[in-house]
């Protein structure tokens, strides 16, 4: 057809069932969880594809609950062996490294008093015994301890410092053994350093061991709660399915349900049972153990702190007095230390509960008060101007002050190994209450599982 010139064309619109896209884009599509959704929603309106959908929620309960329980229960087992393995032993390292300084120290200022000629040989060998087994314990402690960590800076300190006391020492014995007075500053010297400086740093080393304790402890102890909310939700899952199969079909029992259920109880049960005990016997270990351990460790502490300033009452003489000016510095922290000895033993005795506990302690109680009898007796002998007569009253062979120090620390030692045992009994049987969840959960999990598919395929068969 011709058109008039100047005539324009009306445009042509788009079909109505052809709507435009833009350009490059495909058509949309469904997603296959859109499509997934579809599938569970028509599987769902059917019994069969409801007890499929029953049997996969049910296996998958039953699975998660028993990987849940064997990773937690590991977790605890972990941190209970790292209380008996590692925490408590470098706990208690520490705070051998603390009295052995510290008898160090005792053990030095003793074999002054006695004079470089007459030091006893015991006496010498106590002190190198001491400083030996301060060193070697350092080394052992550094090995399983960060650098970075407050125990490393502590340890670095120690083993910093140690050297120096150990310098001064002998300075103070060559300067007795030429009988310069020279000598006594030295001891004094030495002693300032030890209580200011080395003292302080393993008691900081000794209250970073026990802190890592007592997370350890707090770790091994703490409820799996998740472990136990998934038990009690896969045995309600269970119960639900069994009354359900029961309304539907009149049948009482289903095996494979019944088998599923039976793992799951096993199981849930034994984490209950398992960690209430374990719970339990590493509590009696905190309480009747650790606790006992650590009043037992800062008596024997206090004891030879209180013998170390005993000795230097008479090595200085009256020149070293307290802040104030008043009175004798060494004097006054020896009857401090021995108030805190006291008090010391009288915890131990209460946190003792049994016989073998208490009986040494009941003799450490006798022997300090025997102890602060003598010394008195050896106050006023050197008061009286008779030194040779208090050296000999504090550390003389027969009823002197020394004496009733040793038969403290002797008793002191033997309760201690004897709460160590206890501890170490307590803390393997909470150990041992673990043993064996994990792996046993494991299994019946999957057995719990097959179980319940095996139930639910049963069902199904009905149905074919």
């Amino acid at each position: 057809m011709t058109y008039p010139p100047n005539v324009r064309t009306a445009p042509q619109s788009a079909p109505a069932s052809a709507p435009a896209q833009p350009p490059g884009r495909p058509p949309a599509q469904r997603g296959a969880l859109d499509e997934a959704k579809d599938r569970l929603r028509t599987a769902a309106t059917t019994e069969p594809g409801r007890l499929q959908i029953i049997g996969a929620v049910l296996a998958a309960l039953v699975v998660v609950f028993g990987a849940v329980t064997a990773f937690e229960i590991s977790d605890r087992a972990a941190a209970a062996d790292a209380v008996l393995s590692r925490s408590q032993p470098l706990s208690a390292d520490a705070a051998s490294v603390y009295r052995s300084l510290a008898d160090a120290d005792t053990a030095a200022s003793s074999g002054f008093l006695a004079g470089a000629d007459k030091e006893p040989p015991g006496v010498r060998e106590r002190y190198e015994k001491d400083i030996a087994l301060a060193s070697k314990l350092l080394i052992k402690a550094a090995t399983n301890t960060d650098s970075d960590s407050e125990s490393g800076r502590q340890i670095a300190t120690l083993n910093e410092q140690l050297p120096v006391y150990t310098g001064r020492i002998e300075t103070a014995r060559t300067y007795n053994r030429q009988g310069l007075p020279l000598g006594g500053a030295y001891l004094r010297f030495a002693n300032e350093q030890m209580t200011k400086v080395l003292l302080p740093a393993a008691q900081k080393l000794y209250d970073a061991e026990t802190a890592r304790l007592d997370r350890d402890d707090a770790d091994a102890r703490y409820w799996p709660v998740l472990s136990l909310v998934l038990g009690v939700a896969a045995l309600g899952g269970l119960v639900w399915a069994q009354r359900r199969n029961y309304r539907r079909t009149n049948r009482v029992f289903n095996r494979g349900l019944v088998a599923a259920t039976a793992a799951s109880t096993v199981v849930l049960l034994w984490l209950a049972v398992g960690h209430t005990v374990a719970r339990a016997e590493l509590g009696d270990a905190r309480e009747h153990g650790q606790k006992s351990l650590k009043v037992l460790n800062d008596a024997r502490i206090d004891s030879l702190k209180a013998r170390a300033n005993e000795n230097l009452v008479l090595v200085a003489r009256g020149a070293v007095l307290t802040d104030d000016g008043k009175n004798d510095k060494y004097e006054t922290e020896f009857s401090s230390g021995m108030k805190e000895l006291g008090a010391g033993l009288e915890a131990a005795r209460k946190l003792a509960d049994d016989k073998e506990g208490r009986d040494p302690v009941t003799v450490a109680s006798n022997s300090m008060d025997e102890w602060k009898k003598r010394h008195v007796s050896a106050s006023s002998t050197d008061r009286s101007g008779d030194y040779e007569g208090a050296v000999d009253k504090v550390i003389g062979p027969k009823a002197s002050t020394g004496e009733c120090f040793d038969l403290v620390d002797d008793a002191l030692a033997t309760a201690l190994a004897h709460e160590q045992s206890e501890f170490t009994r307590a803390a393997e049987d909470g150990r041992g209450a673990l043993g064996g969840l994990p792996i046993g959960a494991a299994v019946l999990a999957v057995l719990g599982a097959a179980g319940a598919i095996l139930g639910i395929n049963r069902r199904l068969s009905e149905y074919r």
